[in-house]
């Protein structure tokens, strides 16, 4: 006669002695309730199921049962082609929402992620060292008082185009993306139009946190604490008055450096499921991604109050201005500037008086117009084909809002009466004197 062998663990072991001491009346129900920490009542079922079966009483009846939830082979093979051919460099998290957004099958992270694991299309990443933590700073409290902004080079549309740089700015309050922009670099003149998009949206932030990069700050050590050293952007922030907060390292500005991370995952492969080319059709692309992508992740903040500060006519108006290429040249003795190999040729008459050696602004605005500005006033000019050639001098004394006659009073007129009695007193005394 063959004995049945039973597998118990340990839990189960003790569970059986406990209910061997109930019915040898050794302890009461009372007792086993608070040393097995069940109720009385389950411990009256698990003493009867005792009784009736032996040892089989404790064991769960469904252990080596398949689960009531358990996946179909069918679904698992559809899910494995899926994830074969579509989704065959997505994580589990981005698994998940694409398998029910684009092919209505539900399925959990984790289940994907072993299954995942098991067909070698996914590998968990190794922990993390836990030497050099960076302790997160608080976030601030209010949507507007703080953007963090940063711009990351990627092949944002892999093999369908080069090298991409997205400018991107989180809101450090919410976490939530509050402009983005592909363009070809991070330039003076692409950070320009990224923020005067952004000012016109929101308005302006009170500050924008950002690392060193040369766009940004001026890194001489002779700049250190000098204000007469300013970049581009730094003259336009302060024009705008919204202050710049330079990070020593990445982490320091970890919520927008994370953004990127997560954006180069997600964002790569959802443009490439849309089958975007082009930058224009990337930007385009990004007005529809941005809004879906913060009702995921986008946090709510301490406080309700938007602090971004409303943009007012004037300093609409003067937009275009503050975010142009500003540079300081100096009016030739033939009125001419010269700015980028170019030669302007300051015209006759002019909004306000113009002298020789005046230094003057040259503006180069984002749509490649140069305005000349000298007090406030834009000059008017022509752009000389070639250079010059070079006058020592020039008769005209300054340049005025009035063009300049050649008429000369003439020799009795009674502007000259006063330099001719001079002249006549001047000759009697000579003949006096002789």
């Amino acid at each position: 006669m063959t004995q049945e062998l039973i597998t118990m663990t340990s839990k189960e072991s003790t569970r059986y002695d406990i209910i061997q001491k109930l019915l040898n009346k050794e302890i009461n129900g009372t007792d086993a309730a608070k040393q097995i920490g069940v109720s009385v009542r389950q411990i009256r079922n698990i003493k009867s199921k005792v009784k009736k079966y032996g040892m089989n009483g404790i064991i769960h009846s469904n252990r080596g049962k398949p689960s009531n939830g358990q996946m179909s082979k069918a679904k698992i093979y559809q899910i494995k082609r899926i994830m074969e051919k579509k989704y065959y460099d997505f994580g589990p998290t981005l698994g998940v929402e694409k398998l029910y957004e684009n092919h209505q099958i539900t399925i959990s992270k984790e289940s994907l992620r072993h299954l995942m694991i098991k067909w070698k299309i996914w590998s968990p990443k190794p922990r993390r060292n836990s030497k050099n933590r960076h302790v997160w700073r608080p976030r601030k409290d209010n949507y507007g008082e703080l953007q963090q902004f940063d711009g990351s080079y990627h092949h944002w549309l892999e093999n369908r185009a080069g090298e991409l740089c997205l400018l991107l700015s989180v809101d450090d309050a919410t976490g939530k993306i509050t402009h983005a922009k592909f363009d070809k670099n991070e330039s003076t003149e692409a950070v320009f139009e990224f923020w005067l998009e952004y000012f016109k949206i929101n308005g302006l932030p009170i500050s924008i946190y950002l690392d060193k990069f040369s766009t940004y700050k001026i890194n001489h050590k002779n700049a250190v604490n000098n204000k007469e050293f300013m970049t581009q952007f730094q003259r336009a922030m302060q024009q705008t008055e919204v202050q710049i907060i330079h990070a020593n390292s990445p982490e320091a500005k970890g919520r927008v450096e994370r953004m990127n991370k997560t954006l180069q995952d997600r964002l790569v492969k959802d443009m490439r499921l849309a089958q975007i080319r082009t930058i224009r059709a990337a930007n385009s692309f990004l007005k529809k991604y941005i809004p879906i992508f913060n009702s995921k992740f986008a946090v709510v903040a301490n406080r309700k109050k938007n602090l971004h500060k409303l943009l007012g006519e004037t300093t609409k108006e003067r937009l275009p201005q503050i975010f142009s290429r500003q540079e300081e040249r100096k009016v030739l003795n033939d009125y001419t500037i010269m700015y980028e190999t170019q030669y302007f040729q300051l015209e006759e008459i002019q909004p306000t008086t113009v002298y020789k050696k005046d230094t003057v602004i040259v503006e180069k605005h984002l749509d490649g117009s140069i305005k000349i500005n000298l007090k406030g006033h834009y000059l008017n000019y022509v752009v000389l084909p070639k250079r010059p050639k070079k006058e020592i001098n020039v008769p005209l004394i300054a340049l005025t809002s009035k063009k300049q006659s050649n008429w000369k009073p003439s020799f009795n007129h009674p502007w000259n009466r006063q330099f001719l009695r001079k002249k006549m007193m001047t000759k009697q005394s000579i003949q006096v004197l002789k």
